[in-house]
């Protein structure tokens, strides 16, 4: 039987993630490409998955893999995981899709957050026949459809293509309201579970890395507009929808049961929020008391002292917080939300109360930060002291108002003329670019965020807590990680990145 859809993850992982890719970074199946797939499957095509990410492949061997499977339409799904992610890998989804173009003429569409942020860019820049504008699955599927039965593309919802000299945007199309009957799982068969790992924070402190691993999404959207985010780019709107408790309690069923999976990240952007969502998923973990390792998102000011309880009798261990900023200032800047440090500390405090585990975030570098407030921030992470720490310099992702601002006060931007391009988005990669600040550059920026990132991890307080609640063992670990310096472009070549900002070229934005 001849194959309709090949939804394909591209090898990216080294070159966004450097030597932290091949131990301490996860490896997790393809979220929303699972989704997308299964239901494509539903609508009666014939659909298959290639991870080149799990399979370890290089770009040409998974050009290889695509051309022989010869599906009919090829989607190549460019998310991260998170959001954000999604531009960074942009490169390495163009370098495998040139490459199949010249093994098969098979149409392709790229899906993904930079792709839904800047469609008419995608589709004259990127070697994609089609781009999706919106969250994917009504795009995939009628673009199927013309493709089989010859239907109009005028009539695909959220599809970008070429109409000779010109480039047609169809629009973002309705989202799916119904989650529960037309999203109802991912297609996990389709893939080797066996392949998948957690970070290794998420094991080593407290979990077991031997265990299977995978990503359970409950919720689609967020209610909020951080400056800095650009999660609702796939949906043309803020908001949030939900699948139901009983919906996401099968998938975990199957996961356990069928996969062996006891790892498991809920990857909405906010899960702490909505008291009958929480409540009706926790209830039923904790009738099945699968004694899981869960991972999730929370907010400073969603976290109330009646979640913290059930959230740990059910297995949901960490929780993934934006602190950001030590300094109020900074945080109103950004439109993060109206909470002091105390509130933050009290919160903290509830958790370690609890039992729960903290992975807090931070980001260094935003518009209104100075040398002093990123110190208080540094400060801040060192007194609270939490279980996992991530480090973030400030990027303005396509598809987040930053990014609006960014190009309107012409800063300097990895897809400037002459720059790194979208690789120059990645936290960890050798051509890190972030945003300078009004009174810092951006690679000021970036070398306080690599030192902060060591003085936090090697900090004897944080490495005597992690001893003694989770073992020598773990804290070597920590110890063995710090060991890995990421390599930036301006410690080689100082002079690049101020050549840079001499001539920053105005990009682009449609209206």
């Amino acid at each position: 039987m001849a194959l309709d859809v090949l939804m394909v993850t591209p090898p990216s992982r080294l070159e966004v993630y450097q030597e932290l890719s091949k131990k301490h970074a996860a490896l997790e199946p393809p979220v929303w490409s699972g989704l997308i797939a299964d239901y494509i499957r539903r609508n009666g095509f014939v659909v298959d998955m290639l991870d080149a990410e799990a399979e370890c492949l290089t770009h040409e061997q998974a050009a290889r893999r695509i051309s022989d499977a010869d599906p009919r339409l090829i989607v190549y799904m460019v998310y991260g995981q998170q959001p954000s992610a999604s531009t960074q890998c942009m490169p390495a989804g163009g370098r495998t899709a040139r490459r199949v173009q010249e093994l098969t003429d098979r149409p392709s569409i790229v899906v993904g957050t930079h792709a839904s942020a800047l469609p008419e860019r995608t589709l004259r820049e990127e070697p994609y026949t089609f781009v999706c504008q919106g969250e994917g699955p009504l795009t995939v599927r009628g673009l199927i459809n013309h493709i089989r039965y010859g239907t109009n593309l005028s009539e695909v919802p959220g599809l970008a293509y070429r109409d000779g000299d010109n480039i047609r945007l169809n629009g973002f199309g309705p989202l799916i309201d119904d989650l529960d009957n037309e999203l109802p799982e991912q297609a996990w068969d389709l893939l080797d579970m066996s392949k998948y790992r957690a970070h290794n924070w998420h094991t080593v402190l407290g979990g077991n890395p031997d265990h299977g691993y995978a990503s359970v999404q409950t919720s689609l959207g967020c209610p909020y507009k951080c400056s800095f985010c650009c999660i609702n780019a796939p949906f043309g709107k803020a908001g949030i929808r939900y699948w139901d408790p009983e919906t996401i309690i099968k998938q975990i069923d199957e996961l356990v049961e069928r996969y062996n999976v006891k790892t498991i990240k809920i990857p909405d952007e906010l899960f702490v929020l909505n008291k009958s969502h929480v409540n009706g998923i926790c209830d039923r973990l904790i009738e099945r008391n699968y004694d899981l390792n869960f991972w999730a998102y929370a907010r400073i000011d969603t976290l109330r002292p009646e979640f913290m309880s059930k959230l740990q009798k059910a297995g949901i261990q960490w929780l993934g917080i934006g602190i950001e900023s030590a300094s109020k200032y900074v945080r109103d800047g950004m439109t993060k939300g109206k909470f002091g440090n105390t509130d933050i500390e009290n919160v903290i405090s509830l958790c370690r109360d609890a039992g729960l585990y903290t992975s807090a975030n931070y980001i260094f570098g935003l518009p209104d930060d100075t040398q002093e407030s990123m110190q208080e921030t540094l400060d801040l992470a060192l007194h609270l002291n939490t279980e996992w720490a991530n480090f973030y310099s400030s990027m303005s992702y396509p598809g987040s108002p930053l990014y609006r601002l960014a190009v309107e006060q012409r800063w300097p931007l990895p897809d400037s003329k002459d720059s790194p391009g979208w690789i120059g988005y990645s936290q960890h990669a050798y051509e890190t670019l972030p945003l300078p600040t009004n009174t810092m550059s951006g690679i000021e920026v970036l070398d306080f965020r690599d030192e902060a990132f060591h003085e936090y991890f090697t900090n004897p307080d944080y490495l005597a807590m992690i001893t003694g609640k989770f073992g020598s063992d773990a804290a070597a670990h920590m110890q063995d990680m710090t060991k890995i310096r990421l390599k930036r472009r301006h410690h080689d070549d100082p002079g690049y990145y101020k050549k840079l900002a001499e001539q920053v070229q105005v990009l682009d934005l449609p209206a």
